[in-house]
């Protein structure tokens, strides 16, 4: 499990927790997002999604896809629910992501979307290698041992 800050003002928003089971994580990167007011409004009362997102290099910008934030029912000018989003990142991590989809076949797999400690809506974006049916049978296997080791630990003392 990733290892949360100790900060009081972190606060997670939403995460998608079927990334690590459908995909290898090689390499993660806190990127900043683009949001308009009612966007970040709807934010902090946590109504949004990750799940079924995704992250690409278009013409050397990073933006993010399919990312839905449910709509502000009080803005005055709502928000798109599933617009793309640019995320900010510098030039030389942009190049570095845009070699790993397009030269390693890699996929950019967005982990968890939160507020800092200052109070800015950032998201954590990995580099991933789709696993095989047979490799997420592995990882099942493993996450089962594991419970089950830890069960007899528990009884056994």
């Amino acid at each position: 499990m990733a290892k949360k800050p100790e900060n009081k003002n972190y606060k997670v928003v939403a995460e998608n927790r079927r990334a690590r089971y459908d995909y290898a994580i090689e390499d993660d990167l806190e990127v900043g997002i683009i949001l308009m007011g009612s966007e970040v409004k709807s934010l902090r009362t946590g109504q949004s999604n990750i799940a079924d997102s995704y992250a690409s290099v278009d013409d050397g910008e990073l933006w993010l896809t399919n990312a839905y934030i449910a709509p502000y029912d009080r803005a005055m000018f709502s928000h798109e629910e599933r617009r793309k989003r640019k995320l900010l990142a510098s030039r030389r991590e942009v190049a570095r992501l845009w070699n790993a989809t397009k030269r390693e076949g890699m996929t950019l797999v967005p982990l968890v979307m939160y507020f800092n400690d200052r109070g800015l809506v950032k998201l954590k974006i990995a580099t991933a290698k789709g696993k095989k049916t047979q490799d997420k049978r592995e990882t099942q296997a493993k996450r089962d041992w594991g419970r089950q080791k830890q069960r007899l630990l528990r009884h056994g003392e």
